[in-house]
């Protein structure tokens, strides 16, 4: 244990910050998983209501992704590479007609 006061500060410091960037990157693991699972329930059943719930999900993910690289808790590399893949993952299960009208555009 430290002994000079401005390490021991310092070593508060980092455990303060390490339980914060462990919750942050639980909730973000939690919420990709939400959605990932939404998008499966829309692939096999898609609806308009459904549909609305995925991007309901995406919406709540990406903020907390944007919020998590705002406080320093992810690089802004690594959140575009979560972002993208929440997209990537949508675009691949929806029903072809739709995914074609996209690339089409």
């Amino acid at each position: 244990m430290a002994n000079i006061k401005s390490a021991i500060k310092r070593v508060q410091i980092a455990e303060r910050n390490r339980l914060r960037n462990r919750s942050y990157n639980s909730a973000v693991r939690t919420l990709m998983k939400k959605y990932f699972a939404a998008v499966e329930q829309y692939a096999a059943n898609p609806t308009d209501e459904s549909l609305q719930y995925v991007q309901q999900r995406m919406s709540e993910t990406t903020s907390k992704i944007d919020k998590a690289v705002k406080v320093g808790v992810l690089h802004r590399n690594n959140a575009a590479r979560k972002k993208s893949r929440l997209a990537r993952f949508l675009k691949r299960h929806q029903p072809n007609s739709i995914a074609q009208e996209a690339t089409a555009s």
